[in-house]
């Protein structure tokens, strides 16, 4: 049955095979060539038939049982499910300078929850629900969570488990910040963080009555030569500078720690987006390079959702026994259940594959955004990965003519303004995210916002 559906590639399309395969794919069974319990080809065999690599029709597949469009029989084959409705066909369809009907999230930090296996979704929270309802919880943490972590640490971010670290659960990046501000540091303390940089984090510094020292940011991270002695503690962003993308290099990870060693403060590595590479391997974490004086966080938020409302945190036991004793002070802790179904959600490999499929995802969303800006001439800063880019403008009014620009067609960009924590701003732009939004959304919004930035160059020239 499928050889006569009209699944026709236009390779001269910036749309990739893949997106093209699965889009015909929704097209079929919304119009009702093809129906729920129908059997589709093998991916060899489509490959085949649409002269394409197997690789293009896997990631097809993967899409589509994302979305909840296919579903897998062991041993059988992969079969259309009972199909989403399918969304009425407007008389007019919109175009990219139409006002448009539907909100259009490109701002960064948030998942791509399109391509969660929702299966593997549902089995993990079943399996927590399984779980006895507790009358007490563990303050650090579940100890299979922190097992899962362990684990997850090693395999995907050259992490291993050592005897001079602790691994606590927590409830995500800005609470572990929040956490520590409290349990290491006095009201009145420096902290030097990223500039521009995360707002949360400085929000929970300056919550803990801690000063906190704008430090200058460049191609390749934070500017260790301009931080200061004196200074508790230093917040930063290696793996994907937060907002700009600089990835830092391994020489001047060293001479951070060196500062560190030298000066007594704590290194917090924030690891944003640290997953998310896939154009080359990562560099060892800071936390590699020195556990002895660096307090590494990360979080699910990024990777699966928010909805787990769960992190991590790997520092010496002093730290985490600080970490501890604040818990016990003020009663607070991440819940069980979010860490429940991360801990089940990794038993079983459905982690890795998720996180294998985002780097096949990833990619052509960016290369979407990236053909588009470049088409009107916009040029594009930042590693190639994570879950975001930027595109640097030349003045304040550059940028705000954008954001003010998306707004009337409904889009949400994140220029760098809010970002910076001084008037001496010295990055103008915005920050593209390319995940949150489904594929189709994106393609749908990606050249509204190409028209926006070509506007707002022109009236500012």
């Amino acid at each position: 049955m499928l050889d006569e559906l009209p699944l026709a590639l236009d390779r001269t399309l910036a749309q990739p095979l893949s997106a093209q395969i699965a889009d015909g794919l929704r097209a079929a069974a919304a119009q009702g060539a093809l129906r729920g319990g129908d059997r589709l080809p093998s991916s060899r065999a489509l490959a085949h038939r649409l002269g394409v690599s197997r690789t293009v029709v896997a990631s097809a597949y993967d899409q589509l049982h994302a979305e909840g469009w296919l579903t897998g029989r062991r041993g059988s084959g992969t079969y259309l499910t009972t199909a989403p409705a399918a969304t009425p066909t407007p008389a007019e369809p919109p175009t990219a300078r139409q006002p448009a009907t539907e909100h259009f999230d490109l701002r960064p930090g948030a998942p791509c929850a399109e391509a969660i296996d929702l299966a593997a979704w549902r089995r993990a929270w079943r399996a927590a629900a399984d779980h006895p309802p507790l009358v007490h919880k563990d303050r650090g943490g579940e100890p299979a969570f922190r097992a899962a972590v362990t684990d997850h640490l090693l395999r995907h971010r050259g992490l291993g488990a050592h005897t001079e670290t602790t691994v606590l659960a927590t409830a995500g990046t800005s609470s572990a910040v929040g956490e520590l501000a409290h349990a290491l540091f006095r009201p009145g303390d420096t902290v030097a963080v990223e500039n521009p940089g995360y707002q949360r984090a400085v929000g929970a510094f300056r919550a803990a009555g801690l000063r906190v020292l704008p430090i200058p940011v460049d191609d390749f991270g934070l500017r260790v030569d301009q931080l200061p002695d004196g200074v508790k503690a230093v917040y930063c962003t290696p793996a994907h500078q937060f907002p700009l993308g600089a990835r830092m290099p391994a020489a001047r990870r060293v001479e951070l720690v060196e500062f560190a060693r030298r000066t007594g403060a704590i290194l917090i590595e924030d690891d944003y987006d640290g997953e998310l590479r896939y154009d080359t391997a990562p560099l060892p974490l800071l936390a590699a390079l020195a556990p002895d004086v660096v307090v590494h966080l990360g979080t699910t938020s990024k990777i699966l959702s928010p909805s787990l409302g769960i992190g991590w945190l790997v520092a010496t036991p002093a730290i985490a026994d600080a970490l501890l004793d604040h818990r016990v002070r003020t009663g607070t802790g991440p819940a069980p259940m979010g860490q429940q179904v991360f801990t089940a959600f990794a038993a079983h490999g459905d982690l890795a594959r998720h996180l294998r499929r985002l780097r096949r995802v990833l990619p052509p969303r960016r290369a979407l955004v990236v053909n588009a800006l470049r088409a009107v001439g916009a040029a594009i800063v930042g590693e190639d990965a994570g879950s975001h880019l930027v595109v640097p403008l030349t003045s304040a009014a550059a940028e705000q003519r954008v954001l003010e620009s998306g707004l009337t067609m409904a889009l949400a960009i994140d220029g760098l303004a809010r970002h910076h924590l001084d008037q001496d701003r010295r990055h103008f732009g915005v920050a593209i995210g390319y995940t949150a939004l489904p594929w189709k959304d994106l393609v749908a919004a990606v050249p509204i916002a190409a028209d926006c930035l070509a506007d707002a160059r022109a009236s500012v020239a």
